[in-house]
């Protein structure tokens, strides 16, 4: 029984950790990445689609990415998805085949920026594997009467380990990002 609740607590942080993973390659390094755009959602006939089921993405330079969509009826919407995607600042050309994103350079001020966004991320996921544990926690003292104090302290000592680490994965993880995103 509290393996089980040590387990599904280790579960749930692996994708609290993965959530902040998926959301650090969504801020933008100075590099055009296909990753930039998974978040993308196009309206597609009236329906919210992610644009990397709409189209290819493909980097041919550091700041220049090009989408090629399998609808080419699709270009104007996946154009103005694009346009309208808050924090990108790309600037999309269509020549009616593809479309070509130019990514700008990123300035001091806005690299700073992004590093506030990105430790709100981390912040957040830090947030949810401690509401984790609390739910875990919760769970461990429902089982006292069942298996003993003793058994309890031993599995919260676990517990507290297993969050320790996983919050200093999200640090190490941050600190990689903040890295990258003021190198210039």
């Amino acid at each position: 029984m509290i393996a089980d609740v040590i387990a599904q607590a280790k579960e749930k942080m692996t994708k609290a950790i993965d959530v902040v993973q998926d959301d650090f390659q969504t801020v933008r390094t100075g590099r055009a990445n296909p990753a930039l755009f998974q978040k993308i959602m196009v309206n597609y006939y009236g329906q919210p689609t992610p644009l990397a089921q709409l189209a290819a993405l493909q980097n041919i330079e550091a700041r220049t990415l090009v989408v090629t969509p399998y609808d080419k009826s699709a270009l104007k919407e996946i154009e103005k998805a694009i346009t309208t995607f808050p924090n990108l600042g790309a600037s999309p050309t269509n020549d009616g085949e593809v479309i070509r994103v130019t990514m700008p350079e990123l300035t001091e001020e806005r690299r700073k920026e992004y590093v506030k966004i990105v430790r709100q991320k981390a912040e957040d996921g830090k947030v949810a594997i401690r509401s984790v544990r609390r739910k875990a926690m919760d769970d461990l003292h429902g089982m006292t009467s069942e298996v003993g104090e003793d058994e309890v302290a031993r599995a919260e000592k676990e517990l507290e380990s297993l969050t320790k680490a996983q919050v200093d994965h999200i640090d190490e993880v941050l600190k990689k990002k903040e890295t990258e995103l003021l190198e210039v």
